[in-house]
This record gives structure tokens, sequence and C-alpha cells, in this order.
């Protein structure tokens, strides 16, 4: 097949450097063909760089007939119209997550993507590609935990300022990225958290905070539970208000405990089934026998999100199969947006979420908090999410 042609739509951090390194000839098979950007000097200033066609608007871009595939780098609301145009103009999509920022808009997504089955629809979670992500996957599918009895993260190294948040009027607000630290520091961990094992839980218990640390509108901190279908219990603890924070990743299982954290994989694995001897030892105090392991992780790829764009272009030349399924966004999302429904309406929810009820939700908190810079005086809260503000 021929060299697949590029075209990029927002042309932010993350938008410049897919345009550097595929204007670099680094992907095989790909070559960088337009950019696009509402920012005309940007648009102007990348296109100059790197000798490709500039457009003000995705769709003069799409009807220009000069691109195989596009990669969407646009704030996380554009993301599902964008593709879905995309698909109408029969081009293959790669998009930044979040996929959506509700569920019901990641879903729609997909039934457009489905109506298309010779193009190739990839979302870049380049955290798939770290060897020690790749190992714990395998080893959990191999069977060498046994079955799951519990997943926690605790991944709270996402602390930020007050000056942060005041860097931009778009950041940390819910018409602008809809939502915090859930949509914004941890979409790739809540697509681990089911990737990895490879479960989606039923039920979402959470306690959440809308400007707790920081005057933002939006849920800066969320501890939840999960309950899954096999009887497995799950945590996710997060917050942009900690410091020093902890990234660390536990599963538990009938043959031990293998921890992800610094970089590092270590397995606990126990001799013997933990049921067997729970059920079965004739001793009250029985000692278990484990061995330490660390399990050896390779470095993971120098350029993450390269691996991800060259995956996609082998998807669509070969045949490979895709590492990041652009259909797979929804499912961490699912998890986050039941985490902050439960946070902050202390009410548990179920899943599969209703979408409906989500978006329902999602407006009533923009309606009642948007644009607010605020200093809670209490955590926001309640069925009626009623709080009181001390405004600055």
């Amino acid at each position: 097949m021929e060299t697949i042609r590029f075209g990029i739509v927002g042309l932010g951090n993350m938008g410049a450097h897919h345009a550097n390194y595929l204007a670099a000839g680094a992907v095989d098979g790909a070559s960088l063909t337009a950019v696009c950007d509402i920012d005309a000097a940007k648009m102007q200033r990348v296109a100059s760089k790197h000798g490709v066609a500039p457009f003000a608007s995705h769709r003069e871009m799409f009807n220009a007939g000069v691109v195989d595939a596009v990669l969407i780098c646009t704030p996380h609301y554009d993301h599902p119209p964008i593709a879905m145009d995309a698909f109408a103009k029969n081009l293959h999509v790669l998009s930044e997550k979040p996929i959506a920022v509700s569920v019901n808009a990641a879903r729609k997504l997909n039934e457009a993507a489905a109506q298309h089955p010779n193009l190739k629809f990839g979302v870049v979670f380049n955290q798939r590609t770290r060897p020690i992500f790749q190992r714990l996957r395998d080893l959990i599918a191999d069977g060498e935990l046994g079955e799951i009895t519990r997943i926690t993260w605790l991944i709270t190294d996402w602390f930020r300022t007050w000056t942060y948040y005041a860097s931009g009027g778009w950041r940390a607000t819910w018409a602008g990225e809809g939502g915090g630290v859930l949509i914004n520091q941890c979409p790739h961990n809540l697509d681990l958290i089911q990737w990895i094992p490879n479960m989606m839980p039923s039920r979402i218990t959470a306690v959440g905070a809308i400007g707790k640390t920081h005057p933002i509108e939006v849920e800066d901190e969320i501890s939840a539970i999960f309950e899954y279908p096999s009887g497995a219990i799950g945590h996710f603890v997060t917050t942009t208000g900690e410091a020093p924070g902890t990234n660390r990743l536990e599963i538990a299982g009938d043959r031990g405990k293998i921890v992800a954290e610094h970089g590092k994989l270590r397995f606990r694995r126990t001799r013997q089934s933990v049921r067997q001897m729970r059920e079965h030892s004739p001793h009250s105090f029985p000692q278990v026998e484990v061995w330490d392991c660390e399990i050896p992780v390779p470095p993971s790829p120098a350029d993450e999100h390269q691996f991800i764009a060259q995956n996609f272009v082998n998807a669509i030349r070969k045949g490979t199969p895709l590492l990041s399924p652009g259909e797979d966004g929804a499912r961490g999302l699912e998890i986050g947006n039941a985490m902050l429904m439960a946070g902050i309406t202390r009410t548990p929810v179920e899943l599969p979420l209703d979408g409906d009820a989500y978006d329902a939700f999602l407006k009533h908190l923009t309606q009642q908090y948007g644009g607010r810079k605020a200093l809670p005086t209490k955590t926001v809260t309640g069925p009626d999410m009623a709080t009181s503000f001390a405004k600055t």
C-alpha cells in the first residue's frame, strides 16, 4: 500500500509533537501532508515549518483530498464530531485521549466507526506500549495470578498548583474539559485498570470533591470502590492536591500479589492456592510460603506516541492488530464517568452506566458550577450537590 498521508487537527502541545515525528519520517509508511488549527498564526507556523498544507477547518482539510488519515488533537469535546466527519469522508481516525467526555458520546462514536469496517479507528493510549503493563497483562492472562480478588491503584502523584489551573481559561472547566482529575490526568490509568486484567466493574461507590484544594469548578479528588461480577473488589484513589504522591498498582489473586511501582514489577507468588489453603488447611495460622520475584521489564519505547502511530499505520497497510483500538476508549471513560457521578452524588452507580443519566448529571454540573472560580467552604456533595462557596 502507498504511504499513508496524515492530517493533524489541533496544534497544541500534543498536535505539534505528532507533527514533528511524522514530518521527520519517523513512522515507516506515513507522511504528514496537512495541518489544521483555528489559531491562524499557529497553523501557518507549523505548516511552514514542515512544508505541508494549512487549513482553517477540519472539513476543508477532509474535502481537499490530501489526507488518508486524521490525527485528532483538539479539546476533548471536539474529538467525536471530528472523528465522525472523518469517517464520512472515508478517512482513518487516530484520536488523542480521552475519546470523548461522556460515555454516550463514545458509544455513538463507536456506532459510527462500526458503519465503516474498512477504516481503522485508534486512540492514543500510549501507556499500553510500556512493557511493565504489557507483562502484567500477560501474567494475568496466562493465569499466573489465578482468579483476581483485588485491584488497587493509588495514583496521587498528579500534584498541581493554583498557578497551573490559572494558566488557561479552558483548563479545569466543565465547558472546556468536561471535568478535572479524572478526564485530564487519569485517562491512561482508567484505561489500564480495565485493560490489564480485562475486567470491568459492575458497581462503583465513591467519595469525590469539587475544588477541595484548588479554586476550580471541577473535581480534584476522588476515592472509589469497584465491585466486580466475580466478587473481586477494586480501589481507585486520585487527587491533584497531594504531595508527595504515590503511583502504586496492586493486583492480588489466588496465587499471590503483583505490585507495579517505580518502574518495577514485583510478584509475591504463593506456592499454593490461597483459596485451597483458606478452605482446607487444618491450621488456624498456616505459614504461607511466598516466593519473591522481580519480573524483568524491558525499557519503554523511546517515543510512545510514535509507537502508537506506527502500530496504527501498520494496521492500515498490513492488517496488524491495533494495540489501542478506538472502541476501547469507551471502557475507561465509562469507569471515570461512573466514579465522578458516584463521588459527587454519594450514590452507588451501576455499570453499564446509563449514558443519558450521566449527560443530565454533567449538564447540571456545567450549569451549577460552570464559570465559577471559587473556594469551597465545604466539599461539594450530596444528591443535590449543594455547596457553600466563598467567592474570590
